[in-house]
């Protein structure tokens, strides 16, 4: 009986949160007429979910190149050409690891910032008062951090793409003793444009996602400081699993259909 009781909890919590997230997306869109009237705080969120995650994304997009790089030469041994090095690095960053690995890593420092921000408001009853004074909390704190970071994470991709290149670049002149020029002879070789801009189109829907997220579990913050670190978890689980699967029903719409090669 247990089990069915957890798995009956578990389908209300999730239907509930699900019907909460849609109206919070609606109130939102609702807001947004109304966004320069808050364009200050657009560009403070802007200043700390951009640059504030800058040197996060330095270090994961180098490390992320250099990996490539290696594993590419480890599989590539024996079969193909370490001229094509700099494709499949290409390749893999542009399509894949730069969008998906930057929004993880910036979506688990965000949504858990927004989070925890937003959380401490609810539970010391701030946010019931910007009500009582007719301030629209959703216009005045979700609205700023959405467009912030669906305007961020793209520039944030950008920075991340092309670090991540120049760290596999790198490491395949140093440890595997791939010239530049041949490296960069094998990056040109198969790139299109559209690889870059689907990458990047992905990445404005990842963007929502975490600032969304993060503002969601704020506002339904229940309790002390242990509700606090509750809805921080749940901002950060549920941001990233939210990337994942949209990131393949993404891939699916933009590559499959939009880019879609002609037979």
């Amino acid at each position: 009986m247990a089990p069915l009781v957890i798995l009956g909890r578990f389908f209300l919590e999730f239907v509930q949160d699900t019907g909460g997230v849609f109206m919070l997306v609606w109130r939102t869109f609702q807001a947004v007429p109304r966004t320069f009237a808050n364009a200050r705080n657009v560009f403070q969120q802007m200043d700390r979910i951009g640059i504030g995650s800058i040197p996060l994304v330095l270090v994961t997009s180098l490390f992320v190149g250099a990996v490539t790089s290696v594993q590419a030469a480890y599989q590539f041994h024996g079969y193909v050409p370490l001229k094509y090095l700099g494709t499949v690095v290409g390749k893999s960053v542009i399509l894949e690891l730069g969008p998906v690995l930057t929004a993880l890593v910036v979506g688990g420092r965000v949504s858990a910032s927004i989070a925890a921000e937003l959380g401490t408001m609810k539970v010391t009853e701030q946010i019931d008062a910007m009500e009582m004074i007719a301030i629209d909390p959703v216009e005045y704190l979700v609205l700023p951090r959405v467009i912030a970071a669906t305007i961020m994470l793209p520039v944030l991709t950008i920075f991340s793409d092309l670090l991540a290149i120049l760290g596999g670049m790198v490491v395949a002149n140093i440890s595997l003793h791939v010239g530049v020029n041949t490296f960069g002879s094998g990056l040109k070789l198969l790139f299109h444009t559209q690889d870059l801009a689907g990458g990047l189109m992905k990445t404005f829907v990842f963007g929502f996602i975490i600032a969304l997220m993060g503002c969601y579990h704020g506002f339904e913050t229940r309790g002390g400081a242990e509700g606090v670190g509750i809805a921080t978890m749940k901002a950060v689980v549920s941001s990233c699993l939210l990337v994942l699967v949209s990131n393949y029903l993404l891939a699916s719409l933009i590559f499959r259909i939009l880019f879609a090669p002609s037979s």
